[in-house]
């Protein structure tokens, strides 16, 4: 195995938890702050596409082979200093047995959206024996990671239960948002279901080994506050406290979240991620203090001279000092189109401005 490392890495992490980005989340930063992408492992990689040709995503994510080396792919080309396991939000969703698809260039697509009481019947309990393959998979990367944590993740319940009553992507989540209006207790019901999965997805990949997980609530910012206290935190609650006693942090995300930032904190992460629509230091102010925060450079900067992706990131490393811990990432995914090399740089400079 050929990880790039560095030696502030190297010598602060003899195992997992003991790394920079686990220290990072729990507020006991180190001389510098971790650094790792979303969608780090991906079309930005010309290995990745060599490697995913003819096999379909949902096929990729239950292949413990395939699944090990897509994850470790940017952990070698780029030496961030976490790998972020390469799945699905809605893989789990497949398992318990919901006809669903990945459709290129489209996203998820549910073949019955849901929109009865009769459709809840659609969704059993997750259990470990549906997903064997995912045990392996977190296993067999423990094993070739080493010292470097792999950060586990889920779906968030609200951006599940989008996905399911949408039928697949949605910009305005309209049927979503009726339903949560128009019929309350049948979207707690829903959103308790779904939780469960979330949860128990989670708790599977920590039982395998998983350092950190990662939580996603991608269209939570199509909410008002009032609106996510009251339909959504408390089911995201349910979701983070299933590996609240299996000592790993919890990084709670979404995009277009700045209004909800202290309530996706409260619902029970040590770190919230905050996307490239507000300032870090702004961000860490909002939090009060109580929270690692994660980000947020944006990622169409990827595309803009060196110069000015430097001066970023050297902006936003010091901001992120002003919180009680920092994870550098982008403010949302790496876009498939992005020259890796530039990430490399960033991990780099990343690497490089120790105090």
């Amino acid at each position: 195995m050929d990880l790039r490392s560095d030696a502030d890495t190297a010598s602060a992490t003899a195992h997992p938890r003991d790394s920079l980005l686990v220290r990072a989340a729990r507020g006991r930063p180190g001389s510098r702050p971790p650094v790792w992408f979303m969608r780090q492992a991906g079309r930005s990689l010309p290995e990745y596409r060599a490697i995913r040709e003819g096999v379909a995503m949902l096929e990729s994510c239950r292949r413990p082979e395939l699944v090990t080396q897509i994850t470790l792919q940017p952990v070698r080309r780029h030496g961030v200093d976490a790998a972020i396991f390469f799945s699905d939000i809605v893989v789990p969703l497949a398992a318990v047995g919901v006809d669903l698809d990945i459709v290129p260039g489209v996203g998820p697509v549910v073949a019955q959206p849901f929109a009865t009481r009769a459709d809840l019947d659609r969704l059993p309990a997750l259990t470990p024996e549906h997903v064997p393959d995912i045990t392996e998979s977190v296993r067999l990367l423990v094993a070739e990671l080493g010292p470097t944590p792999l950060i586990g993740f889920a779906g968030a319940p609200f951006t599940l239960a989008s996905y399911l009553v949408e039928g697949g992507p949605s910009k305005t989540h309209a049927r979503t948002k009726a339903l949560m209006h128009a019929d309350p207790q049948l979207w707690h019901d829903l959103c308790a279901r779904l939780a469960q999965i979330s949860g128990a997805f989670l708790q599977i990949q920590v039982a395998a080994g998983a350092s950190a997980i990662q939580l996603f609530d991608s269209w939570a910012g199509a909410l008002s506050l009032a609106d996510y206290v009251q339909f959504v935190q408390p089911h995201s609650r349910v979701a983070l406290a299933a590996v609240a006693e299996l000592d790993v942090p919890r990084i709670h995300f979404g995009v277009g979240t700045g209004e909800l930032l202290a309530a996706m904190g409260d619902a029970g992460a040590e770190v919230v991620g905050v996307d490239f629509r507000v300032d870090l230091a702004e961000a860490a102010q909002r939090l009060g203090g109580r929270y690692a925060v994660q980000g947020n450079l944006d990622p169409a900067l990827l595309f803009a001279p060196w110069e000015v992706v430097e001066a970023q990131v050297r902006r936003i490393v010091e901001q992120g000092r002003t919180a009680p811990g920092h994870i550098f990432n982008l403010g949302h995914g790496v876009p498939p189109e992005t020259d890796p090399d530039v990430l490399t740089r960033i991990v780099d400079l990343v690497k490089s401005l120790a105090t």
